[in-house]
């Protein structure tokens, strides 16, 4: 059997094991594992053990747990409740401005968390109500939830970014800064979007009464307190990574201290937020561990295979492609993968052949994981089974049907497609960050 016949058989085998419903992680390590013995007998079953000690060697597999500790400690508190009361006095008096106010919360969640789940409901469980309740458009705030909880796997600390890092060997520091520039621009496109639109149909978003808007002043500065600690604890845990002053690893163990700490200065600290926050985390730490390792074995397999330079060959040789047009082709198949599988799930399945074939091409791997995740976003919404469809289906009230969820995110998909445009025709807004100020 040749070496691209047994690749083709890999993918295809393990495709149809994700069809079954199986999990993630034991498709792709059962098809590792099983092609490892057929291609080197009992030799083949060191990949795996082999795959288990890298895993166990990363050093910055440690802020894994801790920036999952840290989003789950932030928002079982109750932290991110008082961001909302204050984004929603603040912007309640411009059309449209509740609904930008959500998109500012979704920003500072990310920054906090790391994972679109988190935004997703914490979105669709505060600001989703009380935007139907102020005569918003079921249809565009429904989309507004979903794209704003998208920002959470490209603005820092990304989580995502973490997991591409280790599969494609890149400093998590340079993926993290290279993220901060692109998911800024795409927040301020989705800001822009529903500014103009309100702006031209004000029944979409209607201002705040100004009966509501009748606040103190002393009062409205009262309620910008909500914000000092989620952004103290942005500074300690970024702004000194980017200075040089912390590791990677030790900033991440101080986003999980201030996380607590700021839950015990809220008086919110109790035993029922300790153990929902532990127990969430630990399982998708364990989650993700096991991926990992997952892919580390198939990856192990597929470079024994050679079966990255076969496929260059044939794109480059037998098709005759420019680099740009594989690039493109790349980021389409994410789409169409992203219809079925989550992030996770297509950076474990496609990072053993795209990113050896992105660095062969000439590509920046740091740039790369920006367009990747950005692409990743996009196939979170895209029908018919794109990811966050279904999780707001099953967050959102009886009022908002499925049809109202596909018709919401067209515009949004429209701008984030623009803004994957925008990045790949100009690298730098993603490559200058981590070139002028990442300290290794």
């Amino acid at each position: 059997m040749s070496y691209e016949l047994t690749a083709i058989l890999m993918f295809v085998g393990m495709m149809g094991l994700l069809l079954t419903g199986q999990r993630v992680f034991g498709a792709i390590g059962f098809i590792a594992v099983a092609f490892a013995l057929l291609l080197w007998g009992t030799g083949g079953s060191e990949l795996a053990f082999s795959a288990a000690m890298k895993l166990m060697k990363w050093y910055a597999l440690l802020t894994l747990p801790l920036f999952i500790y840290m989003g789950y400690m932030l928002s079982e508190s109750g932290i991110a409740d008082d961001l909302y009361k204050m984004f929603h006095v603040w912007f309640g008096p411009v059309r449209g401005g509740l609904a930008i106010g959500t998109i500012a919360l979704m920003v500072v969640i990310s920054a906090m968390n790391g994972l679109s789940v988190a935004g997703m409901a914490i979105g669709a469980t505060i600001a989703l109500p009380e935007l139907l309740r102020r005569g918003y458009d079921k249809v565009m705030v429904t989309g507004v939830i979903q794209a704003g909880s998208s920002l959470g796997i490209l603005v820092p600390p990304s989580v995502v970014l973490v997991l591409y890092a280790m599969i494609a060997r890149q400093p998590v520091g340079q993926l993290w800064l290279a993220g901060v520039f692109p998911g800024l621009l795409m927040a301020g496109l989705f800001i822009l979007y529903i500014a103009i639109r309100c702006w031209l149909q004000p029944k979409l978003g209607p201002a705040l009464p100004a009966e509501e808007r009748a606040m103190p002043m002393t009062e409205k500065l009262k309620l910008l307190s909500a914000g000092i600690l989620p952004f103290m604890i942005f500074f300690l845990m970024t702004g000194l990574f980017v200075m040089g002053v912390t590791s990677l690893v030790e900033s991440s163990a101080i986003g999980a201290v201030s996380a607590t700490a700021a839950a015990a200065i809220r008086g919110r600290l109790t035993f029922k937020v300790i153990h929902n926050t532990v127990r969430n985390t630990l399982a998708v730490s364990c989650m993700f561990m096991w991926i990992i390792l997952a892919a580390l074995c198939f990856g192990a397999v597929f470079d024994g295979l050679g079966a990255v330079k076969a496929i260059e060959g044939f794109f480059i040789g037998e098709l005759g492609l420019t680099p740009w047009e594989i690039l493109i082709l790349m980021q389409l198949s994410y789409l169409i993968m992203g219809m079925f599988l989550d992030d996770t799930a297509m950076l474990v399945i496609v990072a053993p052949l795209y990113v050896p074939l992105v660095k062969l091409l000439g590509f920046d791997l740091i740039w790369y994981g920006v367009l990747y995740t950005i692409t990743c976003q996009i196939a979170y919404m895209t029908p018919p089974f794109g990811y966050n469809l279904f999780l707001m289906r099953a967050m959102a009230p009886p009022e908002i049907s499925l049809n109202d969820i596909y018709r919401s995110i067209v515009p949004f998909v429209a701008v984030m497609i623009l803004a994957l445009i925008v990045v790949m025709a100009f690298p730098q807004i993603a490559l200058w960050l981590p070139q002028h100020f990442y300290i290794r």
